[in-house]
This record gives structure tokens, C-alpha cells and sequence, in this order.
């Protein structure tokens, strides 16, 4: 049973798609006059991923307005990458969640791939 248990464990931790950092980001004073920003951090544990698409939400996952270097960014397998997101004041009250999701490739071989979406909540303290 126990071993079972082990495996299932084992088993579901290879299939995590990508990792994001904090988890609860919070926002700090641009400088850029009349915004706020916050830096990620993004694993990408994927072979078959190389791109991620940014966005930020509302709590009912509806898009608001942002600004980042840019909003499809390139990780290699096993490697990092960082990003600064920056959004308006009148914005940020609003602003619920930073998301990155998986961008796949197509591709002839494979019809079939799973997408992932991996979001942090922005600290409202």
C-alpha cells in the first residue's frame, strides 16, 4: 500500500509543467511614474515547452491592462528565466493574479499536448 502510495507520489511530481516564483508576489513603487512592479521567476520543467505567454487578471480572470518586455518569453528545458511585470495605479486594485501559461509548438508528430497556466496572487497588504 504504502508503495503505492510512494509511486503515485513520485509519479505526479514529473508531471508538473512549469514552476513560477513568489507564489504571492508584491507590488512596490515603479519607477516609472504611476505604476507599480514586481519581478517573477519562472522554471520551466518541460521538454517540449519552450514559450510562455504573461498575463495579469482580475478575480474573475478577466484580463487587465500591464506592461512587461515581453508578453511570450523563451525558457529552455531545466533552465530559469525572470521578468518584471508593471501595472498602473488605477489598475492595481483590480489586479488579482500574474499568470504564465505554456504555448505549444505544433507540430505533425503530435496532435495531442497539454497546455499549463500557473498564477500567483498579488499581495494586497
Amino acid at each position: 500500500m504504502y508503495r503505492t502510495i510512494i509511486a503515485v507520489i513520485l509519479w505526479a511530481g514529473q508531471l508538473s509543467a512549469h514552476e513560477m516564483t513568489p507564489t504571492y508576489p508584491k507590488m512596490r513603487l515603479s519607477y516609472l511614474e504611476g505604476a507599480y512592479e514586481t519581478t517573477m521567476s519562472i522554471f520551466n520543467r518541460r521538454p517540449e515547452v519552450r514559450f510562455y505567454q504573461i498575463d495579469v487578471f482580475d478575480e474573475s480572470f478577466e484580463p487587465i491592462p500591464f506592461a512587461t518586455s515581453y508578453r511570450i518569453i523563451q525558457v529552455e528545458h531545466l533552465q530559469r528565466a525572470q521578468f518584471d511585470v508593471y501595472i498602473r495605479r488605477v489598475d492595481l486594485e483590480n489586479a488579482t493574479y500574474i499568470c504564465t501559461s505554456s504555448k505549444i509548438a505544433r507540430s505533425d508528430s503530435s496532435r495531442t499536448a497539454i497546455a499549463s497556466r500557473i498564477c500567483s496572487k498579488i499581495r494586497k497588504d
